[in-house]
């Protein structure tokens, strides 16, 4: 069992007298002690942001003082460790000063003097665990950066609201389109919080078939089905300790909702054919790509379900919405893919650039990785037609001659223009600058075709 972050004192002597004495002085003084007559296990039940102190006599028998402050240092050299040691044992005292005891006092001691090193010792005890955790947020800002690149409005938000969940215990629900990286936000919720040690487990529901959904989440007992020869541990009971990333929840049935909303309120789960209720210290991290609020009222989700996982969500904006993001994440991604093939990456065209811009990223960030992975393997691309924008735009890596890079630029600015809403052929040549017949030229010239939104060529 774990110490409790609101002992600050844990003080260990053999001397059930003695321990009594000090015990008192450190309680009067308004602190809370934790006394204990052996050493053996304490380090296992100490976390490294333990905001607490150890005194420890340096004789007893098992594990003596000098051995425990190694043991304890080996797993944070930064707890201040307190001796108490008798007249003989001085040497043995400096000899622990200088392996990193914060002080020793020996018998006999003024109570005064206990209290000063202890509180001495709990206000650096503060000060290190401050300065640990102002490091940890600037690591996590930094990492948040990295996996989730962009400088949009939207996504500035939306790391903030990440830095800001990832520190509680909350599920989640997370909002967003396919391809637009409900994964990436879900681990990053796991690292970034106190469950990073534990276990992250990602499972997609709409990939399961319905004979084992159950099974697969709740686990089974032998003989609980045809087939079930032997126990199975489900993915829940799998991620105790951690996390459990459960992405597209929509396409679970009703009954397998009832279970997963008695998991969420009870946190237990019973596995399939099994009687006992096994206790789960588990965060549930949930993804959609659909408005639960609408499968709800259409009686495809269950209300009580919804309404229990979207007390903290998130939503991930799409790639359309989030401007220059687009040109900061192909970059990235293109940089990460030539360097892994050992590739010389060419730079991107203003052209290429201005289809990146306009491109609507239906795929949202998995499609651009991948148009951006064949863009630095040195491949011609075409990037997907959507219905506002029927023609093919193409990408290439390569900068040709002069005479080429023009061309291309006039195809990618052709394109470019022709997903904006024009009416006519007349419009479309006013927003080029050129005149009708050019433009059907150059239409032809480049395999462009102009959707004609009112049948008016005019």
């Amino acid at each position: 069992m774990s110490i409790d972050n609101g002992i600050q004192v844990v003080l260990i002597d053999d001397d059930p007298h003695l321990r009594q004495a000090l015990c008192q002085t450190l309680d009067l003084a308004g602190l809370k002690v934790l006394p204990l007559g052996e050493a053996s296990g304490l380090t296992a039940r100490l976390s490294r942001d333990w905001p607490g102190v150890v005194v420890s006599d340096i004789r007893m028998p098992g594990m003596d003082g000098l051995e425990l402050l190694a043991e304890l240092h080996g797993q944070d050299p930064d707890l201040p460790v307190l001796l108490i040691t008798g007249h003989g044992d001085v040497p043995l005292a400096v000899q622990a000063m200088r392996a990193g005891a914060y002080d020793f006092l020996e018998k006999p001691f003024a109570s005064d003097a206990l209290l000063d090193s202890v509180r001495r010792a709990l206000a650096l005890r503060r000060l290190v665990l401050d300065n640990r955790s102002l490091r940890l947020a600037l690591s996590d800002r930094q990492q948040l950066s990295t996996r989730l690149v962009g400088h949009s409005p939207q996504m500035l938000r939306l790391r903030e609201q990440i830095g800001a969940l990832a520190a509680t215990k909350a599920d989640v629900l997370i909002l967003g389109e396919t391809g637009a990286g409900k994964e990436v936000v879900a681990r990053a919720l796991h690292d970034l919080s106190s469950r990073r040690s534990g276990p992250f487990v990602a499972i997609n529901a709409g990939a399961l078939a319905e004979s084992v959904v159950e099974s697969e989440l709740f686990g089974h007992e032998p003989g609980a089905f045809t087939g079930a020869q032997k126990r199975r541990i489900g993915k829940f009971e799998f991620a105790n300790g951690g996390t459990l990333f459960l992405d597209e929840i929509e396409s679970m049935s009703l009954d397998v909702q009832v279970k997963l909303l008695r998991l969420l309120q009870e946190r237990v789960v019973e596995r399939l054919g099994g009687n006992q209720l096994i206790p789960l210290d588990i965060r549930i991290i949930a993804a959609t790509k659909e408005d639960l609020r609408q499968s709800a009222d259409q009686g495809r989700f269950r209300a009580d379900l919804y309404y229990r996982l979207n007390v903290a969500s998130l939503r991930i904006p799409p790639l359309r919405e989030r401007g220059e993001d687009a040109l900061m994440l192909f970059q990235h991604f293109a940089d990460e893919a030539s360097s892994r093939h050992g590739l010389t990456l060419h730079e991107l065209q203003p052209g290429q650039r201005a289809l990146l811009l306009r491109h609507s990223w239906p795929g949202n960030v998995r499609e651009l990785q991948n148009a951006a992975e064949r863009f630095a393997l040195g491949l011609e691309l075409a990037l997907d037609a959507t219905p506002d924008n029927p023609n093919a735009h193409v990408l290439t890596s390569t900068s040709g001659g002069l005479s080429e890079q023009v061309e291309q630029f006039e195809k990618s600015l052709i394109a470019a223009e022709l997903t904006r809403p024009h009416g006519s052929m007349r419009s479309l040549a006013e927003a080029l600058g050129v005149p009708r017949k050019t433009l059907h030229d150059k239409l032809r010239k480049h395999g462009l075709n102009f959707a004609n939104q009112s049948g008016d060529d005019e």
